[in-house]
């Protein structure tokens, strides 16, 4: 008898009890969730990229980094020193040989130099600049062109997302003309861009020539150096960027390319070997620029011209 009776209890104690109502609960979690936010707040929305990629921007130290100098340049020469001095190149010092021909070359160098108010005028006999210039033709003129300060990759798209606007940015890949360079920078400026980006090695720097191209917008527009151009692009990926290459070959014809009004870098490679391997594959698009007239290629600052007119002509 003691025995069933505590079969029973244990049955009675384990028997489940009353059951509370859910308080609407199952009937509220059938409701919507609210109106779908916009693209910006979407996780994995090439929009939510890109606010992700400014809010890291406005994270960061207002220090910019910088990518390292170039190295000093003499121009030589009454032709080219006055060239120089006339398109706005950069310079420290005007080094003019002792009882020099005053002819009206040099008088115009000096005056352009006098004008600036910030070169320096020395005086030097021909011996000292035959030394400066291990012994080229300098005609009695030197001019001391200084380091060029090289922006980093990631400062040319701070600067425009700190503007509010989506980053047009030009890469150089394998172009070793400095006038073809000068040429980009020029292009670049005309259509709205926010800078060019070069790679450290095998490729054209600010020298002399390239300011002279570019026709004074070097002193407006950021020129960057990438250690590693592909590694740069693969950045600028990651900031929600898309990389476009210009290639013969290419999937997409320029006008067909949609994501040309958004943020972009265009990668312009040489006029014979166009984009090296590596980087056409980093590219998220390869786009052609139709030519019916049968050229087979562009030289870098035509091809970028053509390519930043559309995007510029997109985002108006």
């Amino acid at each position: 008898m003691a025995g069933n009776s505590q079969r029973r209890n244990r049955r009675t104690s384990n028997k489940k009890g009353a059951t509370v109502g859910s308080g609407g609960k199952r009937r509220r979690s059938l409701e919507g969730k609210g109106p779908t936010p916009p693209a910006s707040a979407r996780k994995g929305h090439a929009k939510n990229r890109i606010a992700n990629a400014k809010a890291k921007q406005a994270q960061r130290r207002p220090v910019a980094r910088r990518g390292g100098k170039g190295s000093s340049e003499m121009v030589v020469g009454r032709n080219p020193v006055f060239e120089a001095l006339r398109d706005g190149v950069p310079a420290t010092t005007l080094y003019v040989q002792q009882f020099i021909d005053n002819d009206e070359r040099v008088r115009e160098a000096l005056h352009l130099a006098g004008q600036r108010g910030t070169i320096n005028l020395m005086e030097a006999p021909r011996a000292e600049l035959d030394r400066m210039t291990n012994g080229l033709n300098h005609q009695g003129l030197v001019l001391q062109v200084p380091p060029y300060e090289y922006a980093h990759p990631e400062d040319l798209a701070a600067a425009a997302f700190d503007d509010g606007e989506d980053p047009l940015i030009v890469a150089l890949d394998g172009v070793t003309d400095p006038r073809n360079l000068g040429a980009v920078v020029r292009s670049v400026a005309a259509f709205g861009g926010h800078g060019v980006v070069v790679p450290e090695r095998r490729a054209a720097g600010m020298t002399a020539g390239a300011w002279k191209t570019s026709a004074g917008t070097a002193a407006r527009t950021p020129v960057a150096r990438a250690t590693n151009l592909t590694r740069a692009l693969e950045g600028y990926q990651k900031a929600g960027i898309t990389v476009v290459g210009l290639a013969a070959d290419g999937e997409v014809e320029v006008g067909e390319l949609e994501a040309l009004d958004g943020p972009v870098v265009i990668v312009v490679g040489s006029e014979g070997k166009g984009l090296s391997r590596l980087v056409g594959e980093t590219c998220d698009f390869r786009v052609r620029i139709p030519m019916p007239g049968g050229a087979e290629s562009l030289n870098a600052g035509v091809a970028a011209g053509v390519v930043l007119y559309e995007a510029a002509r997109r985002r108006g």
